[in-house]
Formats: structure tokens, C-alpha cells, sequence
């Protein structure tokens, strides 16, 4: 019978900060979903919503960017492991 170390590799690490990274992420894209719903509620003419739009672009691609980085990480840290 072939016994596992129980050891905690690099890869295990590395696996872990992806997807906490990739959490972030998504926190990051839920808060962009829940300032849109926000303002969408209110009924904002459109200049006021094309500026809250505006300013939820950034951080919409950010956080979209910071997930796929995390589970980049956690495709490395499987495949390498």
C-alpha cells in the first residue's frame, strides 16, 4: 500500500493563494453587480447612470482580471503539482 506524505508542498501553496486571489476577484465583480442594481433602483436619468456606469468599468475589468490571474494560479499549482 502506497502512503501519501502529508507534507505541504509549493504547489499546495500556490494552489491556495489562487484561489484566494480568485476570490477577490469575484468580491470584485459582485460589488460591481450590487452598485449597478443600486443604480438601476434609483432610476437615474441617463447622464447619472452613464457616470456610475463610468466609474464601474474599471474596477469591473480589474476584479475580472485579479479572478482569471488566481485561477491561472490554481491551473500552475494543479498542473505542476
Amino acid at each position: 500500500m502506497i502512503e501519501e506524505s502529508s507534507t505541504f508542498s509549493v504547489f499546495d501553496l500556490l494552489i491556495w493563494a489562487g484561489v484566494s486571489i480568485s476570490l477577490v476577484g469575484v468580491v470584485g465583480l459582485l460589488w460591481c453587480v450590487i452598485r449597478v442594481t443600486r443604480a438601476k433602483r434609483a432610476k437615474l436619468d441617463d447622464d447619472a447612470m452613464r457616470a456610475v456606469l463610468k466609474s464601474v468599468v474599471p474596477m469591473n475589468l480589474g476584479a475580472l482580471f485579479v479572478s482569471a490571474f488566481g485561477l491561472m494560479l490554481v491551473i500552475l499549482g494543479i498542473i505542476l503539482r
